[in-house]
C-alpha cells in the first residue's frame, strides 16, 4: 500500500489512474466498514463505495490538499452515506416503515454479521440516533478520529460535535442498560 504522500505524488505527476488504484487499495476496507457502521447492508455498501470512487475520480484533480487525503475521502464517503440514508428513509416511510426498523432487520438477517449479542445491540442502538449524532459517534468511537478531523469532514464546529457525541453516548448507554 502507498502512503498518502505517495498517492498525491502520483496525482501530481499526472498518473491519475495509478493514484486512484492506490486510493482504492489503501482505503477500500476502511471506507467499506465506515459505510457498514451506518447500518447499511453489504450490497448497498458496495454500491456506495463505487459511487465514492466515481466522485473521487471526478474530483481528484481538484483536491487542493488543504486537509489530509483520508479527511477528504471520509468527507466524500460521509456525504454519500447521508445521501443514501435520506433516500432509504423516504423509501421506508413510503413503505409504512421506520428506517431504524429496516436497518435493524439488516443486522438481524445479515449472514456476514459475526459480532456478539452486545455488538449487535450496539449497532441497533446506533441506528436510533439522529444522523448528526450517528456520524460523530461512528467517527469518534469506531475510527477514533479527533474532533478537529471530524469537524473538517462534517463541516460542524468542534463544540457541537462534542455535545452531539455526549448526547449519542448517553442515549446508547441508556439503550444498552435497558437491554442487558
Amino acid at each position: 500500500m502507498k502512503t498518502d504522500r505517495e498517492i498525491l505524488e502520483l496525482r501530481a505527476l499526472g498518473k491519475k489512474e495509478e493514484a486512484l488504484r492506490a486510493i482504492v487499495e489503501s482505503y477500500s476496507e476502511r471506507l467499506y466498514f465506515l459505510i457498514r457502521r451506518f447500518g447499511l447492508p453489504h450490497d448497498d455498501a458496495d454500491d456506495i463505495l463505487q459511487d465514492i470512487y466515481i466522485k473521487v475520480w471526478s474530483s481528484l484533480d481538484s483536491f487542493r490538499g488543504d486537509s489530509g487525503l483520508y479527511t477528504w475521502l471520509y468527507r466524500i464517503a460521509n456525504n454519500e452515506v447521508l445521501s443514501n440514508l435520506r433516500k432509504a428513509r423516504v423509501k421506508a416511510f413510503l413503505g409504512g416503515e421506520r428506517l431504524e426498523n429496516r436497518l435493524n432487520n439488516v443486522i438481524d438477517e445479515d449472514p456476514g454479521f459475526n459480532g456478539t449479542k452486545l455488538q449487535r445491540e450496539l449497532q441497533k442502538a446506533i441506528n436510533t440516533l439522529p444522523p448528526k449524532q450517528k456520524q460523530v459517534f461512528i467517527f469518534r468511537y469506531f475510527d477514533e478520529l479527533p474532533y478537529e478531523d471530524i469537524s473538517r469532514i462534517t463541516g460542524t464546529s468542534v463544540g457541537s460535535l462534542k455535545a452531539s457525541y455526549h448526547h449519542a453516548y448517553t442515549k446508547i448507554c441508556e439503550i444498552l442498560e435497558n437491554n442487558f
